[in-house]
């Protein structure tokens, strides 16, 4: 299959129009003719992934290699040194970031990993309802997840709602409508805001809460007639 059909096959399964207007997800790297002879899915590429890979592989990730633009290259910092690898073994790249959170990931932790029915679906936000203790719902949820440690916002002693979005979402606390809000990257300012709000939070972690993509994403390409590698994506940080 060229990168053209697998495209074509993507956008139907989240369409890349639904992509934020910050965004850069789509054909980052590649040519649209290319024939692919495997697909690779993982939430970003690393060096060692790219040395793994055979040429005229597709990588498609969860978040866009590039971001920003790009006002040079120099190949011994990031994202050029990856970039570098790939042109030399013809390895394409398709990203699918805050598309595929809206229309797969979100509700895929929220009720195959945490295991809550979606009462309501706000564009990056979804909503469960849960009766709980506070501290056993934060000890499961982090159960679940696989956290190396639990940090919290705790403003109530028990929890009723709560809001759900993977990866970095600590940009959308002043709409939520619920007890508790699950979301990665929760800075310092951010829980100063949250106890000033009354809004519980739960730091689920980027990667934590993110690392299912290539799972989701796997079970739509299993008739694409092409390999389909799920990687072993690996967390950046390191907890001691």
């Amino acid at each position: 299959m060229t990168v053209e059909e697998i495209y074509k096959v993507l956008d139907e399964i989240s369409p890349f129009e639904l992509q934020e207007s910050w965004d850069n997800s789509g054909l980052l790297v590649g040519d649209w003719k290319h024939e692919i002879k495997q697909v690779v899915l993982s939430i970003d590429i690393d060096e060692e992934l790219l040395e793994s890979l055979k040429e005229d592989t597709l990588i498609i990730t969860h978040h866009p290699i590039i971001f920003g633009g790009l006002k040079q290259l120099q190949f011994n910092q990031y994202p050029a040194k990856l970039l570098q690898i790939m042109l030399q073994k013809n390895i394409s790249n398709i990203a699918m970031h805050t598309n595929f959170d809206q229309t797969h990931l979100n509700a895929y932790v929220a009720k195959e990993i945490l295991g809550y029915e979606i009462v309501k679906k706000e564009g990056f936000v979804a909503y469960m309802k849960v009766e709980q203790d506070f501290n056993d719902f934060a000890k499961e949820i982090s159960s679940k997840l696989g956290l190396e440690h639990i940090k919290c916002i705790k403003c109530h002693e028990r929890i009723k709602t709560v809001a759900l979005t993977t990866g970095a979402g600590a940009s959308l606390m002043k709409t939520i409508k619920a007890d508790c809000f699950l979301t990665g990257d929760i800075k310092y300012h951010d829980a100063m805001e949250a106890k000033t709000m009354g809004l519980s939070m739960i730091d689920i972690g980027h990667f934590e809460s993110e690392k299912y993509f290539g799972e989701v994403l796997a079970k739509d390409l299993i008739n694409l007639g092409i390999s389909v590698i799920i990687s072993s994506s690996k967390n950046p940080f390191t907890y001691i």
